[in-house]
């Protein structure tokens, strides 16, 4: 790919193309309005955007199933050394300066799938979040991990299956309870046979992806695209609650359970660090959607209102029923009542005493 890259791009304009495609794209709506445009595109240009698609997703690829295990390995074993070496650092920059590429092109790729009719242009501003996003979400995910697995190595592959076998086979219940048939038109070429081996290397890499950090493609099998292009806050919001049980789980074992190689290391404060670098990634993580995102006009609610809904369901869930709390009060107001009855009854007999005295006297 990389020499047909060249070769098209130093050819190009030298010989005149047979014919152009024309491709019509909307520009993002300005005080209700959206206009559209059409534009031409050479063969040359088609191909240099389909060879660029490629590369997004082959770095997407290499970021998730190569460099975030490299990560995760090459800190483990600089854990267990109790030493860092000049080598080793270099590559884990590298390998973390990959993944959180990986991460932000996954994130441009799913706005170009989610809104290929509009024209979109990303800001500076919005790489920027993206990046420190994505950042302090993968390193302190990594880090965690890291620790966990240095002082419980038995319980680090059901941690590993769990987490991956759950959004592995999640597209997959999403699908058969659709109930939709099996998707034929992802290639013509393929057999059902291929078609299924296309459609579980998809889910795996979507779960390698969901292991580190959340996937902004959302895998759905039942759609042609094979995409979810709807915007989910609900599930985003799921997602981003668990991790962080999970990661403050991981880390309270690690407390409780650390060897003598964390002697010289402040444990309280390494697990509020990390809890707290990954609320700053939660953090630039709704400031990229509430402020910088390229298609916020195109959102039929906000990442605030989204947000909202989604903690007052929660509370309504938690809530107990009214039903419940109307009887707690009936009951509360019969034990009342009959408090009261019997403190009456009290009164009216030690008013009555006086006149049983005096009667009997009499």
């Amino acid at each position: 790919r990389c020499v047909e890259v060249f070769y098209i791009y130093f050819h190009a304009g030298r010989v005149e193309e047979p014919y152009v495609s024309i491709t019509k794209k909307r520009q993002m709506p300005k005080d209700g309005y959206s206009e559209e445009i059409e534009k031409e595109v050479g063969q040359a240009e088609g191909k240099l955007c389909t060879h660029r698609s490629a590369f997004s997703r082959a770095s997407v690829i290499q970021a998730f199933l190569g460099s975030a295990p490299q990560l995760t390995l090459q800190l483990y074993i600089c854990v267990l050394q109790q030493e860092i070496t000049a080598a080793r650092s270099i590559f884990m920059v590298l390998s973390l300066l990959s993944i959180v590429y990986g991460a932000l092109r996954c994130n441009i790729l799913a706005i170009k799938i989610k809104y290929d009719d509009y024209d979109v242009s990303v800001k500076p501003a919005a790489y920027l979040c993206i990046f420190m996003w994505r950042s302090f979400e993968i390193a302190t995910r990594v880090t965690v991990l890291v620790l966990f697995s240095s002082v419980l190595q038995i319980w680090t592959l059901p941690v590993v299956l769990v987490n991956f076998f759950g959004f592995f086979f999640y597209p997959w219940i999403l699908f058969w309870q659709s109930k939709s048939p099996f998707p034929e038109n992802i290639e013509k070429a393929l057999s059902r046979v291929g078609t299924t081996i296309v459609l579980c290397l998809l889910t795996f890499l979507y779960a390698g992806i969901n292991m580190f950090c959340w996937s902004a493609v959302q895998v759905k099998l039942n759609d042609p695209d094979l995409i979810n292009k709807s915007q989910n806050w609900y599930r985003l919001t799921v997602y981003y609650m668990l991790r962080f049980i999970e990661n403050a789980f991981l880390l309270l074992m690690w407390y409780i359970y650390k060897t003598d190689i964390y002697l010289y290391v402040c444990a309280p404060l390494l697990v509020l660090q990390l809890l707290i670098g990954y609320c700053m990634a939660v953090l630039f993580m709704l400031v990229f959607y509430q402020f910088c995102h390229p298609c916020k006009k195109l959102f039929s609610s906000s990442i605030s209102e989204g947000l909202l809904s989604c903690f007052k369901f929660l509370c309504f869930i938690c809530k107990p029923p009214k039903s419940t709390v109307l009887t707690d009060k009936a009951e509360v107001k019969s034990e009342n009542t009959d408090e009261a009855w019997s403190s009456s009854k009290t009164i009216d007999s030690q008013k009555g005493n006086p006149h049983q005295s005096v009667s009997s006297n009499a």
